[in-house]
C-alpha cells in the first residue's frame, strides 16, 4: 500500500532534481552564520543535506547534517559550534554517490601541510577513472562521491605549494565543477574551463564571498562583484584576492537549463536576470506555438515566469488556475485504497472557479517522464476545463545530464521515445507545443544556436555533450557512477 511518502517520491522522480549550492566567506567573525543564511538562499539547489566547515585561527570545525538548512543548522550548531572568521558550506542533492552522511559536503581532511575542505557543484565525468588509478597507488576513499577525488588529487600532488597542488588536481578532472575550498590561510574558488556551472564573487563590508548564485548575496546584503570567468581560479587571503587562469582557454558552454529551471528567478547568472529570461522564453513560446484559448495557467512554481511572458505576448489573461501547497512534508496520514492514487494533489490543486468552462493553456518548464503532466492535465479537466493545451518552456528533453543534474535514464525520458503527437496523446492534452532550441537561444539573448559551436551546454536537448564522458561509456544515466562505485565494478 502506498503512503504519502511513496506518492511524493513518485512525483519527485518525474522532475529534474537540482544540483548543489556552494557558499564561502573569508574575513568575517560571524562567518558560519553568514554561510547558513547563504545556503538558505541556495536551498532550491539541494534539499537533501548540508554541511559547513569553519576555521577559528587554530582549528577547523565541521558540521554536516541530513535535512534542510533551517531544520538542522540551529543556533547551537552554528553560532556555538562553528567558530571562526572564515567558512565554506554546501547544500546537496545527490547526483553521484548516493545519500548518507559520508557523502555530505564540504569534504574535510588533514593533509601534510594542514586542513583542507572542499565543496563542489557539478559532476566529474572521469572521477571513477581517476579513483581507480589512485586506489592502485594505495589511496583509500571514505565516500562514493566524485568530489572526494579532488581532495585526493590535492593530497597526492607533487607540487610544492597549495595553489600549485590545487591547479594540478583540477587539471586532471573533466566535466562540470564550480568549487569552493578552504585552508587555514586561504579560500579558493574555481570554475571548470567551459564554465558549465555558475559561481559568483561578492563583498560584504570587506569580506570576500563566493556563491553559486546572486540571490545568496542578496539575503545577507552583500555586493555582487562579478561572475567568476570560465576556467578562472580566485585565491582569497588576508592580503586580498588573486585571480589565476590554470586552463587553456576554451569556448564557454554554460548550462542553458539554469535559465529554464535551476537558478532562482531573482538571481542574475552570466549577466542575465533569470526572471526576465524566463518571461522572454514564454514570449518566444507564444510566437512559435500560438493557441486560441481563454486563460494561461502556470504549473507552479517553475512555470510561472514563462506563463506571464506567454500571456503578455499572446494577449490572453494570466490566471492562477492551479494552487500549490508549499507545506507538504513527511507522512501525515496512512492512505487507504480510496486515496492511494491522489498523487499530484498533495502539492497542487485546481482553482475550479478560474478553470471551469475555459479553454486552458498550461505552461510548464519541461516534461520528464510525463506522468506528473498527465495527472495535472486530468486534474484540470476534472475541474471543468473545456479544452486543455500544454506549452513547454524548453525544447523536448531527450538526453540525460552528466554535469550535476540528476535525471532519469534516457529510456525513461518521454521525449526520447515518443513524437510530440504521441506525447500529447500520452498526457491527454488537446495540443502540445515545445519551445524550439533556436527560440531558447533567442530568449537568452543569442541570435540562435550555432550548430558547429554551440554557445551553451544544451546536451539534455541535443545529446551533444561538451566533454568526454569517460565514466559513463555504455551507460545513459549519472546515477550509474554511484552503482559502479559501490559495486566495485
Amino acid at each position: 500500500m502506498a503512503d504519502a511518502d511513496d506518492l511524493l517520491s513518485a512525483e519527485a522522480d518525474d522532475h529534474f532534481h537540482d544540483e548543489c549550492g556552494v557558499f564561502g566567506i573569508f574575513g568575517r567573525q560571524d562567518a558560519a552564520a553568514i554561510v547558513t543564511l547563504g545556503l538558505h538562499a541556495l536551498q532550491h539547489r539541494g534539499q537533501e543535506a548540508a554541511g559547513i566547515v569553519s576555521y577559528d585561527g587554530s582549528q577547523f570545525h565541521v558540521e554536516r547534517h541530513v535535512g534542510l538548512i533551517g531544520d538542522t543548522f540551529t543556533k547551537q550548531r552554528v553560532i556555538d559550534s562553528l567558530q571562526g572568521n572564515r567558512a565554506i558550506g554546501h547544500t546537496r542533492y545527490a547526483t553521484t554517490g548516493g545519500a548518507g552522511l559520508r557523502n555530505i559536503q564540504p569534504f574535510f581532511a588533514e593533509l601534510a601541510d594542514g586542513g583542507f575542505a572542499v565543496a563542489h557543484n557539478g559532476n566529474l565525468t572521469n572521477a571513477m577513472t581517476v579513483q581507480r588509478a589512485l586506489q592502485k597507488q594505495g589511496a583509500i576513499f571514505s565516500s562514493t562521491s566524485d568530489t572526494e577525488t579532488l581532495l585526493h588529487l590535492v593530497a597526492t600532488s607533487k607540487e610544492r605549494d597549495l595553489n600549485s597542488r590545487f591547479i594540478d588536481a583540477v587539471r586532471q578532472v573533466e566535466g562540470a565543477f564550480s568549487l569552493v575550498a578552504m585552508t587555514a590561510k586561504k579560500m579558493i574558488g574555481c570554475r571548470d574551463p567551459l564554465g558549465i556551472r555558475p559561481l559568483v564573487l561578492g563583498d560584504l563590508d570587506g569580506a570576500w564571498i563566493l556563491a553559486s548564485e546572486t540571490c545568496a548575496l542578496d539575503i545577507i546584503g552583500a555586493r555582487f562583484v562579478r561572475d567568476l570567468k570560465p576556467g578562472e581560479m580566485v585565491v582569497v587571503t588576508a592580503k586580498g584576492i588573486e585571480s589565476l587562469f590554470p586552463f587553456e582557454p576554451q569556448k564557454t558552454r554554460f548550462c542553458i537549463f539554469e535559465y529554464v529551471y535551476f537558478a532562482r528567478p531573482d538571481s542574475s547568472v552570466e549577466g542575465r536576470n533569470v526572471y526576465e529570461v524566463r518571461k522572454r522564453i514564454g514570449a518566444e513560446l507564444a510566437q512559435e506555438s500560438p493557441v486560441d484559448a481563454d486563460i494561461i495557467v502556470p504549473v507552479p512554481d517553475s512555470g510561472t515566469p514563462a506563463a506571464i511572458g506567454f500571456s503578455q505576448a499572446a494577449g490572453i489573461p494570466f490566471e492562477l488556475g492551479i494552487i500549490r501547497n508549499h507545506y507538504v512534508g513527511r507522512t501525515f496520514i496512512q492512505p487507504g485504497d480510496s486515496i492511494r492514487h491522489m498523487g499530484v494533489k498533495l502539492k497542487h490543486n485546481a482553482n475550479r472557479r478560474m478553470i471551469e468552462g475555459k479553454r486552458v493553456v498550461l505552461v510548464d518548464d519541461s516534461i520528464v517522464r510525463g506522468t506528473t503532466s498527465q495527472k495535472i492535465v486530468q486534474m484540470v479537466r476534472d475541474a471543468g476545463a473545456k479544452e486543455v493545451h500544454m506549452r513547454i518552456a524548453s525544447p523536448p528533453t531527450s538526453a540525460s545530464c552528466f554535469y550535476g543534474v540528476d535525471t532519469p535514464e534516457k529510456s525513461k525520458l518521454l521525449a526520447s521515445r515518443m513524437s510530440i503527437q504521441e506525447m500529447a496523446e500520452f498526457i491527454r492534452v488537446d495540443s502540445l507545443g515545445f519551445l524550439s532550441i533556436d527560440g531558447l537561444y533567442r530568449a537568452v539573448g543569442e541570435a540562435g544556436r550555432d550548430n558547429e559551436q554551440p554557445q551553451f551546454c544544451d546536451a539534455c536537448f541535443t545529446g551533444q555533450y561538451p566533454t568526454r564522458l569517460l565514466d559513463f561509456e555504455g551507460h545513459d544515466n549519472v546515477r550509474t557512477l554511484s552503482l559502479l562505485a559501490t559495486s566495485g565494478a
